[in-house]
């Protein structure tokens, strides 16, 4: 199981580091700006689909909702801003290093 949760960590945290800066862009639609803030609001609003004081279940479903709603906006970015990003990474579209 840790072998399955690990990368998907690694993609989570590059994908929040993503949506961020995607946040500031003036590309970025108005609709994701407020599915972003909708997300933030989320995760530190007590009042959620299972309330946060039941012990463990009540974090399971932001572990598992907030990554698919971020994933989710991630991937309705437009193609400038995502390339944006990949770029200032030392990426390039296809997701393989650039060669300096």
């Amino acid at each position: 199981m840790f072998k399955m949760f690990l990368p998907r960590l690694v993609l989570f945290r590059k994908e929040v580091v993503q949506l961020w800066k995607a946040f500031f862009a003036p590309e970025t639609p108005l609709f994701l700006k407020a599915a972003t803030l909708f997300v933030a609001f989320y995760l530190v609003n007590p009042i959620d689909i299972i309330p946060d004081f039941i012990p463990v279940a009540g974090w399971i479903d932001d572990i598992v909702l907030v990554p698919m709603m971020v994933s989710w906006i991630v991937s309705r970015l437009p193609i400038k801003v995502r390339a944006d990003h990949r770029e200032r990474n030392g990426q390039t579209i296809d997701g393989r290093a650039r060669r300096v």
